[in-house]
């Protein structure tokens, strides 16, 4: 090793005593000094400065190495360059009527064929697009148009891409098939219709690993649980008192359903059972909504509200104890409500604000300190909604680890989230085992006290979607209701990919007799419900 020169000492000693005051203030700067004097002495790549007692003197000891690390002052993750790449506009799906609904809805939902948008119509519609439409939205565009209000949310299915629930200030969540390739005319009949709230109906969500089963809110105050497949409420929550629902979200295994309220209020209910089990008074001192998400398989939920000053904030929660919150970060001083993404696979939290096109994305822990900020997006064109579709609709091979769908006034924009990479080879530390969008139990099991973790699936090219957590898909033993006899046929055959538009004569007389027994299903349960016999 080449010795150092007295001046270098000097110099160097100089150095120390400047970094060591400014590591207390600035520690950036202390590193930018040391850089700055490397390249002034000219010294072989610098790692770490240490003390030692040299000659009755202290002085500077140098440590050489062949390599150079950053860190002690940098936190290493496979997600520091993320960066988000707007669509061009020839992606894009412009020129769309849009419904002048409000509320607490994301106002747009996507799976991997489809995304859907509330449209400008007679009474409730709503339009089922499929990716490939992309251009200017044809205003003959075939919608679902069966609401007698306006429709304020709707959720795909997560097992069943064809099928998708709608929620509608009529009081009704009704459900609809979509045909493969989508609608070919204006669809007024839905599967189900699932009635029993007393005003209108704002928010609803597919559970995450149990078949068919869908919660909805709604401004009777109350929150329900639905088994689609026999067109029966399971499970009603009524512990809100007279306070809007601003938003609701399922656990990893659905065990547990979340809910935030005007009254400030964070209740964790036992799905099954519809008891509060947890709750946290003043979660966020703000008056505007707070909306929830939990962070995938890890043992913690964030909620994104507002202070008393109007700051928008979010926090980080053990649902095991709600004293106090893990984590709390203050993120900027803005009006618009912000919608919470996760992607447990990359363990990246997206924070898309509602009128500004603001993106900011954090990279989330179960340990200290919770949540690490990685960059922002930034766009002058404000977002009214956000949606993020499924890691099965990520192009893989250009590692896009996830796609979001932005709505603004008029049009829909894909945003792609890439993490860069050098190799066309498939990453496999940047794309785990995902969330297989198959069922692991029946609503019944469910119901019973099953708690399955979701079915995972490899993403590598040759796996083909290989099933990779022993994940079974769950089958029902028991046989449906006379009163969903119907409905159970119908919503089976479109999650079969079947369509309702078949016009064989075969199909059209299967489609009557289908027809005639959900009817005559419907007039026996009035009969009992009066307490007529037949």
């Amino acid at each position: 090793m080449k010795p150092i020169s007295k001046d270098q000492r000097r110099v160097l000693d100089k150095v120390q005593q400047i970094s060591e005051l400014s590591c207390y203030f600035v520690p950036a700067f202390s590193t930018v000094l040391l850089f700055v004097w490397y390249g002034f002495l000219k010294l072989p790549p610098l790692c770490i400065f240490k003390k030692r007692s040299c000659e009755g003197n202290k002085s500077l000891d140098l440590i050489y190495s062949t390599k150079t690390t950053m860190s002690h002052f940098v936190r290493q993750s496979k997600f520091r360059h993320v960066y988000v790449e707007p669509a061009k506009l020839e992606s894009c799906y412009t020129n769309v009527r849009l419904a002048t609904a409000t509320g607490e809805q994301n106002y747009i939902k996507g799976n991997t064929k489809f995304f859907a948008v509330s449209i400008q119509a007679g009474g409730g519609a709503m339009a089922v697009v499929p990716y490939e439409k992309v251009g200017k939205f044809d205003p003959d565009f075939p919608l679902i148009s069966g609401h007698r209000g306006a429709i304020l949310d709707f959720d795909f299915n997560p097992f069943h891409e064809h099928l998708i629930a709608s929620a509608s200030d009529d009081t009704t969540v009704k459900i609809w098939g979509i045909p493969e390739g989508g609608l070919t005319e204006t669809c007024v009949d839905p599967l189900v219709d699932l009635t029993g709230h007393g005003r209108k109906v704002t928010l609803i969500k597919f559970h995450p690993t149990a078949n068919n089963v869908l919660a909805s809110t709604s401004s009777d105050f109350s929150v329900r649980l639905w088994d689609i497949e026999k067109g029966a409420q399971t499970v009603k929550m009524e512990d809100h008192g007279e306070n809007l629902i601003q938003d609701l979200a399922w656990s990893w295994t659905g065990g547990v359903l979340a809910t935030t309220c005007k009254d400030k209020v964070v209740r964790l209910y036992d799905a099954r059972s519809g008891q509060v089990v947890s709750e946290k008074e003043n979660a966020h001192m703000g008056t505007k909504s707070v909306k929830i998400s939990f962070l995938g398989n890890k043992e913690t939920f964030v909620t994104v509200g507002f202070t008393r000053q109007s700051q928008r904030q979010f926090k980080v929660w053990d649902p095991r104890n709600l004293d106090k919150e893990l984590k709390k970060v203050d993120i900027d001083q803005a009006a618009g409500v912000i919608m919470p993404f996760y992607d447990p696979d990359t363990n990246l939290l997206y924070l898309c604000g509602k009128g500004d096109g603001n993106i900011r994305y954090y990279e989330m822990s179960e340990g200290e300190p919770f949540a690490f900020p990685i960059s922002e997006y930034r766009s002058t064109t404000s977002a009214k909604g956000m949606a993020m579709i499924p890691k099965r609709g990520c192009d893989i091979m250009k590692c896009e680890t996830t796609r979001l769908l932005k709505l603004t006034s008029n049009a829909i924009e894909p945003l792609h989230v890439f993490v860069p990479r050098k190799s066309d080879a498939f990453q496999d530390d940047i794309f785990p085992d995902t969330y297989a969008g198959i069922p692991s139990m029946t609503a019944d099991e469910w119901l019973g006290g099953a708690d399955n973790s979701p079915v995972l699936m490899s993403l590598r090219p040759e796996m083909q979607g290989k099933i990779t957590n022993n994940g079974k898909r769950a089958r029902s033993t028991s046989k449906p209701s006379s009163v969903g006899s119907g409905i159970a046929a119908r919503v089976a055959r479109f999650a079969r990919g079947g369509s309702k538009n078949d016009n064989t004569p075969e199909g059209k007389l299967k489609s009557e007799l289908e027809t005639a027994n959900a009817r005559i299903a419907q007039l026996e349960k009035l009969l009992r419900e009066h307490g007529i016999s037949h």
